[in-house]
């Protein structure tokens, strides 16, 4: 007998008539005020909203410099005081109906989690959902067994952050240009990769799944990270070196509101504002009403929240959790290490050559960018010594001889000045890389000995 929800369809078929009815407004105002653009969002109240609305703002470099949210009833009212991203007023004249259509119909969704490998076929590529125990040398590994498994990587986004790695890599077959959709190939690439992140010492949360339809990169990196409870202050806590400066969390009932009010303050930087309403609704909590002040180097978050069940925060462990969680989404955000950035001519193996190289000069990739433009790659590593330790110039300047230092640029901040020391010397790789994956990999024949994956 099939299974069927009405009440599903009806709730569904209500709210498309509430937005037909009353579609969104929105309003840019570049008059008001001398140094910012006033943008104001009045729309039927439904879940999300928040979310849609900061996420467009975010995907186009706007900065949200004060926020007032409210959403308690029926109506969801919005006012942003936002810059472009060199702090001058906007000149961008689709805005308000890039926010429109966001909140429309075809609006983004919110997609379950499947698991911590993912497989999908998304327009013109296949995308692949990583997650795992970070390690040396991991990202080599994988793009090791891409470029053997002829997968051209278009472009990719990877965080790391408590030990832990999410990575979305969006890949072709490098003879055709076209989406990998055969079941069997598929299956294979998700087998490889899934005993890569095990490692032998992961069984039990690195897992595989296939997830269907596309959705936005870095909101997905946010939930595969969660699901993956990078969050947890435990097991790992005692390796987080000083990323940045511990945001403060606060969260207390307003019992006479009925609310819970969570504060949070910590320095200012783009997307902060996206980083915490995903955790947020990630979690299941509905924002009633909101207070955003970022007008300096400090930033100030004041939410008013209820579980989507409409009941306030009722436990310790509860509240605990969340202070974890959003400390987490604020700085898996922040990247550590040395800036490196690399552009050249695009070809397949492209990546797994770079990271390999990294990787025998005792380099770990903490944060990753790439991206491709026509025939040409456009790829920003952060990096750390193997340790998570700060990188010491002669490593860098040896990946740059071996890659190209036109090709592969950096800045000489965060670094320690080494002279002429060689930092292979101090590193040795003898007994990280001779592990059970290489050995798997040599065994398949996708790599013709166990140095070539280093």
């Amino acid at each position: 007998m099939d299974s069927w929800s009405p009440s599903l369809d009806v709730h569904q078929e209500f709210a498309k008539l509430v937005n037909r009815m009353h579609p969104p407004r929105v309003t840019v105002d570049n008059i008001t005020y001398r140094k910012v653009t006033l943008i104001k969002v009045d729309s039927a109240n439904k879940r999300g909203s928040l979310l849609e609305v900061v996420q467009v703002l975010t995907d186009l470099n706007i900065q949200i410099k004060r926020a007032y949210i409210s959403s308690d009833g029926e109506w969801f009212m919005d006012v942003f005081h936002v810059t472009d991203q060199y702090g001058n007023k906007l000149s961008e004249d689709n805005v308000a109906d890039r926010i429109q259509q966001s909140l429309g119909p075809r609006g983004c969704s919110f997609r379950s989690l499947r698991g911590s490998v993912g497989v999908q076929s998304a327009m013109q590529h296949t995308t692949i959902e990583l997650t795992g125990r970070d390690r040396p040398g991991l990202l080599s590994e994988v793009f090791a067994v891409l470029a053997n498994l002829k997968c051209n990587v278009v472009s990719a986004e990877i965080w790391t952050h408590n030990s832990r790695i999410a990575s979305i890599v969006y890949i072709t077959d490098d003879e055709t240009g076209l989406p990998i959709e055969d079941p069997d190939r598929v299956a294979k690439i998700k087998h490889l990769l899934l005993f890569i992140l095990k490692g032998g010492r992961d069984r039990r949360r690195a897992q595989t799944a296939v997830s269907r339809g596309f959705t936005h990169t870095q909101r997905r990196l946010h939930q595969l990270m969660y699901a993956d409870r990078d969050y947890d202050t435990g097991e790992y806590n005692r390796l987080e070196s000083s990323r940045s400066v511990k945001p403060v969390v606060t969260v207390e009932n307003c019992s006479d509101k009925g609310y819970t009010v969570v504060n949070l303050r910590c320095p200012d930087r783009p997307k902060l504002l996206f980083d915490t309403v995903c955790t947020l609704t990630d979690m299941q909590y509905v924002v009633y009403h909101a207070t955003i002040i970022a007008e300096g180097v400090e930033a100030s978050q004041e939410f008013y929240i209820r579980h989507t069940d409409g009941c306030p925060i009722s436990s310790e462990a509860e509240r605990e959790r969340v202070i974890h969680c959003l400390e987490a989404a604020i700085k898996r955000q922040v990247p550590e290490g040395v800036k490196l950035e690399l552009s050249g001519e695009d070809r397949v193996g492209l990546l797994s050559d770079v990271t390999r190289i990294f990787r025998e000069n005792g380099l770990s990739i903490t944060r990753a960018e790439v991206t491709t433009r026509g025939l040409k790659a456009v790829n920003t590593f952060y990096v750390t010594d193997s340790s998570g330790d700060q990188v010491k110039s002669g490593m860098i300047e040896a990946v740059r001889d071996a890659i190209g230092k036109s090709v592969l640029t950096w800045k000489e901040d965060n670094v320690l000045k080494t002279g002429n020391s060689q930092p292979t010397t101090r590193f040795s790789l003898s007994g990280l890389f001779r592990s059970r994956s290489e050995k798997f990999l040599y065994n398949l024949g996708l790599i013709s000995s166990c140095s070539e994956v280093i």
